[in-house]
């Protein structure tokens, strides 16, 4: 079993992907250890650990906030080997995550599909996220649908140095390449920054930045992937969608066209409620703005 960690801006907090599901939808906050005790056998386990605060529960995560240093003399690097070996010794005993739940912790793969799962997330610890860190990325299993061949990574490219769609392609290419039951690799932002999205930006949390957001991916992004091309919704306010496009659309000559003619039309026929698409893409400082294959 291979558990991914993902540190926080906070450093007090820090986040544990143990690559099967946690809770099967949403999530619950501990901050009273009394509660989690009698709630969770999980949460029981990480609250036997000193220096411990609050343990946050997720439906793939479970994320840890320890006492500041003027409370508790623990740093991570006495506390996350602990914390890794209280959650595997939980998934190892079969017991549920919630008391009462039915759902057993460790029931989200099969025997076979779990060794597919340890597979992907060892090659991220190995492989992929030491050369993305370097870069000022980071990367994280989420999930992989064995029915597709699909899987699920939460990626934070906001700190790369490269085009984001570039590295994207090298990570799908190189977890296709060693792990063959991989057809297709798909990217989401890391739940931190997902949060911060639905404060700054509401238009994100709309019905239409859904459609949006479908139409993007089984449409016009898998049109334009042939020659680098890469556009991401950043918002929606008063009618309108704000797109960026990366990879090869960035500083082409033909970015205003492939907007106008092309994605500006099947936006606003799938989405009646968006008037006009606008470009919010920095063209002048695409570092590779046309794309030559990797």
């Amino acid at each position: 079993m291979f558990i991914q960690t993902l540190p926080h801006e906070n450093e007090d907090r820090m986040k544990f992907l143990p690559g099967r599901q946690v809770l099967a939808t949403g999530s619950i906050l501990f901050e009273d250890e009394k509660e989690g005790r009698a709630r969770s056998p999980l949460a029981a386990r990480l609250f036997d650990i000193p220096g411990v605060r609050s343990v946050e529960l997720g439906e793939d995560y479970v994320t840890i906030v320890k006492l500041t240093d003027d409370e508790h003399k623990t740093l991570w690097i006495q506390l996350k080997p602990m914390v890794l070996a209280a959650i595997m010794d939980h998934y190892m005993s079969g017991m549920p995550v919630l008391n009462g739940d039915q759902q057993v912790a460790s029931a989200s793969y099969s025997e076979d599909d779990q060794k597919i799962v340890d597979s992907i997330v060892d090659l991220i610890d190995t492989r992929v996220q030491p050369q993305l860190r370097e870069d000022g990325g980071e990367v994280a299993f989420k999930s992989f649908d064995p029915t597709e061949g699909v899987v699920v990574l939460e990626m934070d490219s906001s700190g790369l140095s490269t085009p984001a769609f570039g590295t994207q392609i090298k990570i799908e290419n190189t977890l296709k390449h060693y792990v063959p039951e991989i057809h297709r690799v798909r990217f989401e932002r890391m739940v931190e920054e997902e949060a911060a999205s639905a404060t700054d930006r509401p238009g994100l949390q709309t019905e239409e930045a859904d459609q949006i957001r479908v139409l993007l991916e089984t449409r016009i992004n898998p049109a334009i992937a042939a020659h680098g091309g890469y556009i991401t919704l950043i918002d929606i306010k008063d009618n309108t969608a704000f797109v960026e496009m990366a990879g090869g659309c960035q500083g082409c000559g033909m970015a205003d066209a492939t907007l106008k003619q092309g994605v500006e039309v099947e936006i606003k026929s799938a989405v009646p409620a968006i008037e006009r698409v606008l470009d919010v893409t920095d063209h002048a400082g695409g570092a590779n703005p046309y794309y030559v294959g990797y």
